[in-house]
This record gives structure tokens, C-alpha cells and sequence, in this order.
């Protein structure tokens, strides 16, 4: 699921941020700027115990104190004056960055073709969109308040010890090449170590989610046990994992204090021998004590930042591999130009659709799998109803997911009233689209809410008159609170027969010229069914119509009824005609007719 490469630091990544950075640059150059400003203030507070040192202490007299005071006094003021801006400007950063990447996720989530989503599970959509951006804004926003402030303070305290003594200021940093080498050499451990990491919590993220979803499927097999195995191996490689990185970290870290320590030890010997010959002041080796453990202190703050930055860069790989996919399905600049896209549409552009749908020669195959289609052919009249029927893996559903432009065709084209689809935008057909499913899907809301969904401009009248149309108002009305009944996540709270009412008037509320039903009175009972069924042939008139029927009894009144078999029209014709052939419609409707029967007696 996750095609990174675990080899190398990927700089590409981080050119994603660009655009980020560009939004804000203005937070970022102040951000920075401040912290240059803190770097340097910071190196200065050595100089004054310098002298302090050498003109107080040393010669035995205050005189000039106050004035010394004063001006450390206004430094100090400065600095806290300092310190509450770049912690308000990285607070703001993280939080607009945050507010950025999410956003961007969120919309490409919302162009993505439905082929993206069938190789996603939506734990890994989830841990990207949640704890990945986090650790990425947060390690960019105070990533750069540390990194600007060490690299100042750094070079700020080299110039200042090599002004006060060359020699001592060479003893004092030899031990850098040692320290870059183990650093180079810790953060491509921790790299690989962070990537590994962010996988398995992906992993687990989606466990939890399909495990929470799929509750009454776990009690029904009783597989409470097996589940708490598999997660627990997961969890297992997790906490491996974790260890590993933290055992890697732990040794990199006390690398830098011990360098950094033996630093300090070089200064005080070296020092103290040239402070005996009186080759330097007392306040200049308590100037250079100073700055070596300051030296090191901002390395050991850079190392845990480069180990951040590992963990970032392992979350930005994942955030922007989502960021930056490329859908299967794209419309044309041209198109784009002339209507609009997803999020912008031109609507006053788009033309009037009449419903005339047309396959022409249409093949079609998923990827790495063999063709589900093959030189299809169909004509159908605006206004006309379709029936398809079939066994399962027949090419039904391929279909009318072809006529949604969900997928587009491998090979040929299809046109709706007359026009090469690609030649339109994509959201003109959804536009014009309405569509029920074998198990709807409500969200969190009113049984209101769930239908206003579909079309948000529709009035509450044209919300009851659907559900007259669909006779379900009436029971809509003996709820609680009417259509102000809560539905919970999912729709919960109501039975799959009501949901699927529910989702028939969310369709119907949209006035689509395109209508498919996908297998939708296949999961509801008979009385359900009959509701439905009774109001269909209103709802589907003068609307083209797709149906993909489980229950052939639901299609007698289609106008045509094509069974698909191989991906190929096998037979074609109304209910009555096909009957009479006694062919493989036939064996089909009678063979459920008999089942059907057979259930209605045991149930006598």
C-alpha cells in the first residue's frame, strides 16, 4: 500500500512545502528573523560575565556597575520581549500549515475516482489526514525556531571565540568532524527506522476502523479472539518498531553529549594552562567554558531536530503521496477551461442534458485484471428504462459505473446525447445523476438533513413531496420527531428498508435526468419493496434509467431488459418477449419464481 523508498532522504518532499511556505512567508521571514536576533543575544551573555569578570571581580570595584546593569537588564528585556513573538509566530505557523495540508487532502479526497478508494482503506486515508499532518506542521513550524536559532547561536559563538583566542578556539571545536560523522551516520538509521514506524501505524489506524465498522460481523462469526490476535501482532511490530527507533535515538544523543563534554574538557585543560602563564584573562576562560557548553548545547538541539525532521519526513512521503496523486480520471484543460472543474464548476456553460446515452464499441478491463467488457453496444433513448440482468461478475454493475464515468472505458467511447462524455465535465453527469445503492450509506444528522443532501437548495415541501411520492411520509410521520429524527452515523437508528426510502428521496429530491438503481430493492423486505415499487414507474419517468435488478420481478415494466453475460448482450428484449424465447431470461425468472414461492410456503 505504501511505495516508498527507504533508502535515501527524498529532497522532492520537501519542495512540497514551497507553496505552503509562500502562503505565509511573511510569519516565516519575521519567525525567522527573530530567531537570528535570539541566536546572537544569546552568544552575547558570556561576553558580559567576561566583563563582569574582568572589570568588577577582578579589579576589586563596582564602579560602572549600574550602568552594566542597566544595559543587561534592557538585553534581558529584549530577549523575553523575543521569546513571546517567535513562540506566538510558530504557534500561528503550525496551525495555518496544519489548516493548509488537511485542506488540500481533504479536496483531492473529493476528485479522487471511486478506483482510488477501492485500494485505500480508510484507516491509512485517515492516519494520513490526522496524525501525519500534525507531525509534519508541528516539526516545520518549530523545526525552523530551533534550527535558526542553533545555526545563529553557532556561528555567532565561533566568531566570538576565535576573537577571544584562536588557538583555544580550535582545541575547543575539534571535536565537530567526529560529531558530523556519527550524525551522518544515526540519521539514515532513524530515517528508515521512522518510515517503518508511520507504516505500521497506518496499519493500525485501518485495523481499528474496520473492526469498529465491522462490530456485528465479529460477534456473529465469534471472532473476538482472532481479531485481538491479529491486532496484537500488529501492535507487536509496532512497539518493535518504536523500540527500535528509540534504542537508535538513545545512543545518538548521549554520542553528541559526550563529544560536546569532552569539548569542554579540552577548554578547561588547554585553558586553564594558558591561564596560569597569563597568556589569557580568568574572564576570558570562563568566557570560553561558557561557550563550549553553549557550542554543543544548540548541536544536541540540531540532532533532535534532524531526528524530527526523519519522523516528518516519513509522515510528508505519506501526506503527499495522497496530496499529489494523480487521478485515473482527468478532465481535459480544454474542458476544464471552458466548464469548470470539480470545485469550481462554470455551471452557466454547461448544456441541458436530454439523456440520450450511447456505448460504442466499449471495452474495459481493471487494473492487472482481464477485460470485464468487450466491444459493448448499446443505444438507449432519452427517457428510456433499462433493465440489466445477470449473474454476479456478469459486467452489470461495470456498466452503469462506466455511464457515471466512475471508471471510463479502456477502449471506445461513450456518448450521451451525442457527445463524447470526455468532451464534458466530469460533474456534469453527477450533476445530472441519481443513483441508489444496493446498502445506502446516511450520515449523522435528520432524516431531513440525510435527503436536503442531495440537492441543498431543495424547500422542506419538495423534501415531503418526494416521500409522498415514495409513500414513506406517512411513516416518516409516526417517528418521534417526524423528519427531524436523528439517524446516527451510518443510519443506525433505522432499519435498512428506511434507509434505502430515505436514499431513494435524497435521489429523487435532485431531479436527475439519469437514474440507476444498483441491485436497490435487493436487501429490503417485501412490504418495503412494494412501496418502492408501486412509485418507480413515476419516479423514472421521462428520465433515462439503468436498473440493475436482483429481484426480476421489479423490472416486468422496463422498456428493455438486457441480460449480460460475459461482459455481452446475451439477450434483449421486454419481460414478456424474453419469456416467451425461453431462454436464459427464462431459466433466470423462473427459477427465482420458484424459490421465491418455495420461501412463501414454509413461511405458510
Amino acid at each position: 500500500m505504501d511505495n516508498i523508498d527507504n533508502s535515501k532522504i527524498d529532497i522532492g518532499i520537501w519542495k512540497n512545502f514551497y507553496e505552503l511556505i509562500k502562503s505565509q512567508k511573511n510569519q516565516f521571514l519575521l519567525l525567522f528573523v527573530v530567531m537570528i536576533t535570539v541566536g546572537f543575544i544569546d552568544a552575547i551573555y558570556p561576553l558580559f560575565s567576561k566583563y563582569a569578570i574582568n572589570n568588577f571581580i577582578s579589579k576589586n570595584t563596582i564602579k560602572g556597575l549600574d550602568k552594566f546593569i542597566l544595559v543587561f537588564f534592557l538585553v534581558f528585556l529584549f530577549q523575553a520581549f523575543n521569546a513571546f513573538v517567535f513562540i506566538l509566530l510558530a504557534g500561528k505557523i503550525e496551525t495555518n500549515m496544519s489548516y493548509s495540508i488537511r485542506k488540500r487532502g481533504f479536496e483531492k479526497l473529493q476528485i479522487l475516482p471511486l478506483s482510488y478508494y477501492d485500494k485505500k482503506a480508510v484507516g491509512w486515508l485517515m492516519s494520513r489526514l490526522t496524525s501525519d499532518i500534525n507531525r509534519i506542521s508541528e516539526t516545520i513550524s518549530w523545526g525552523i525556531v530551533d534550527f535558526a536559532w542553533g545555526i545563529t547561536m553557532m556561528l555567532a559563538i565561533v566568531i566570538a571565540m576565535f576573537r577571544l583566542n584562536f588557538k583555544l578556539a580550535l582545541i575547543t571545536l575539534s571535536v565537530v568532524p567526529p560529531l558530523a560523522i556519527a550524525s551522518f551516520y544515526f540519521q539514515r538509521k532513524i530515517l528508515k527506522s521512522q518510515r517503518q514506524v508511520r507504516k505500521i501505524n497506518s496499519q493500525i489506524t485501518a485495523s481499528y476502523n474496520e473492526d469498529i465498522q465491522g462490530a456485528m460481523t465479529t460477534k456473529t462469526l465469534t471472532r473476538e479472539e482472532l481479531n485481538l490476535k491479529e491486532f496484537s501482532s500488529l501492535t507487536e511490530n509496532m512497539k518493535r518498531a518504536s523500540m527500535r527507533t528509540t534504542i537508535i535515538s538513545s545512543l545518538y544523543i548521549p554520542i553528541v553529549i559526550v563529544l560536546g563534554s569532552i569539548g569542554t574538557a579540552l577548554t578547561l585543560h588547554f585553558g586553564g594552562v594558558k591561564l596560569s602563564s597569563n597568556a589569557i584573562s580568568y574572564g576570558t576562560l570562563v568566557a570560553f567554558i561558557s561557550y563550549s557548553a553553549q557550542f554543543f548545547e544548540p548541536i544536541r538541539q540540531l540532532a533532535i531536530i534532524l531526528t524530527e525532521v526523519q519522523a516528518a519526513q516519513a509522515s510528508a512521503e505519506r501526506v503527499f503521496s495522497l496530496v499529489n496523486e494523480i487521478p485515473d480520471i482527468l478532465d481535459k484543460e480544454e474542458v476544464v477551461e471552458k466548464y469548470g472543474d470539480l470545485l469550481n464548476p462554470k455551471r452557466e456553460f454547461w448544456p441541458q442534458m436530454k439523456g440520450k446515452v450511447e456505448f460504442r464499441n466499449v471495452s474495459f478491463a481493471y487494473k492487472d485484471g482481464e477485460k470485464v467488457l468487450e466491444n459493448f453496444n448499446l443505444i438507449v433513448n432519452p427517457g428510456e428504462t433499462i433493465a440489466l440482468v445477470g449473474e454476479t461478475g456478469s459486467g452489470k454493475s461495470t456498466i452503469v459505473n462506466l455511464l457515471c464515468r466512475f471508471y471510463e472505458p479502456t477502449e471506445g467511447e461513450i456518448l450521451i446525447d451525442d457527445v463524447n462524455y470526455k468532451e464534458l465535465p466530469q460533474n456534469w453527469i453527477h450533476e445530472n445523476l441519481g443513483y441508489v445503492l444496493q446498502t445506502p450509506h446516511l450520515f449523522s444528522g435528520s432524516i431531513k438533513d440525510n435527503i436536503r443532501y442531495g440537492n441543498l437548495d431543495v424547500t422542506d415541501e419538495e423534501i415531503i413531496e418526494a416521500c409522498k411520492l415514495l409513500n414513506c411520509h406517512d411513516l416518516i410521520m409516526n417517528m418521534e420527531k417526524g423528519y427531524d429524527t436523528l439517524v446516527a452515523q451510518g443510519g443506525d437508528l433505522l432499519s435498512t428498508g428506511e434507509k434505502q426510502l430515505i436514499s431513494f428521496a435524497r435521489a429523487l429530491v435532485r431531479k436527475p435526468k439519469l437514474f440507476v438503481l444498483d441491485e436497490a430493492t435487493s436487501s429490503i423486505d417485501t412490504e418495503t419493496e412494494k412501496r418502492i415499487q408501486s412509485a418507480i414507474e413515476k419516479i423514472l419517468e421521462g428520465r433515462t434509467s439503468f436498473i440493475i435488478a436482483h429481484r426480476l420481478s421489479t423490472i416486468k415494466n422496463a422498456d428493455r431488459i438486457l441480460v449480460i453475460k460475459d461482459g455481452k448482450i446475451v439477450e434483449e428484449g421486454k419481460h414478456r418477449e424474453l419469456l416467451e424465447k425461453r431462454g436464459y431470461y427464462y431459466r433466470l425468472y423462473t427459477n427465482q419464481f420458484a424459490e421465491e414461492k418455495s420461501k412463501e410456503i414454509l413461511r405458510n
